[in-house]
């Protein structure tokens, strides 16, 4: 079953805010970040639990995070571009939070992704994105996390290969569509 995700307004006519649009646009993350970690699964990648499937689906959102606020240069006013990628990190977090808590009880486990996106943001700052994208590195570092996760068991020795090839693109035309139609309604 085709995942979908929201990228329309019901009330199209109603001005939206960045806060809102970043709100959205997080949903979309966490729905889209938790797909691809069951999908990992179902391709016969294999977890030790659900601490190392969490790590997984936070670097899918820390890498979604990273997409939006590179499709939103140029395309936004640096002031709303900061608006828009605090609004979206934040809803990621509260989503982190919330189904941490349900996993593994009482934490901040936010305050450890915003932590966390703030140090990969570095690493993602010195690679190319383009006009199609996110360039090959984009893509291997977020494979290259997520291999680093999952550890080099005999079963999820390829992981990398399913994350820079399938996955991440994926996610970047998704998200990509969601983003335009989201901030151009």
């Amino acid at each position: 079953m085709a995942l979908r995700i929201k990228s329309h307004w019901h009330d199209e006519d109603r001005e939206r805010s960045l806060e809102e649009i970043g709100g959205a646009l997080a949903i979309n993350a966490w729905r889209m970040a938790r797909d691809k970690a069951i999908n990992l699964h179902g391709e016969d990648f294999v977890y030790e639990g659900d601490e190392q499937r969490m790590a997984v689906i936070v670097e899918y959102l820390i890498f979604q995070v990273q997409l939006i606020d590179r499709l939103s240069h140029g395309a936004l006013a640096e002031s709303d571009r900061r608006r828009l990628i605090t609004a979206m990190a934040l809803g990621v977090a509260a989503q982190v939070q919330s189904n941490s808590v349900d996993l593994f009880g009482p934490g901040d486990y936010g305050r450890s992704f915003i932590d966390r996106l703030n140090e990969r943001a570095a690493d993602y700052a010195e690679l190319n994105f383009t006009d199609q994208g996110p360039s090959y590195p984009f893509l291997r570092l977020l494979g290259y996390e997520i291999q680093g996760i999952m550890g080099q068991r005999d079963q999820n020795r390829w992981v990398i290969d399913q994350v820079m090839d399938s996955d991440g693109p994926e996610i970047y035309r998704k998200l990509a569509r969601a983003f335009r139609d989201l901030v151009e309604a």
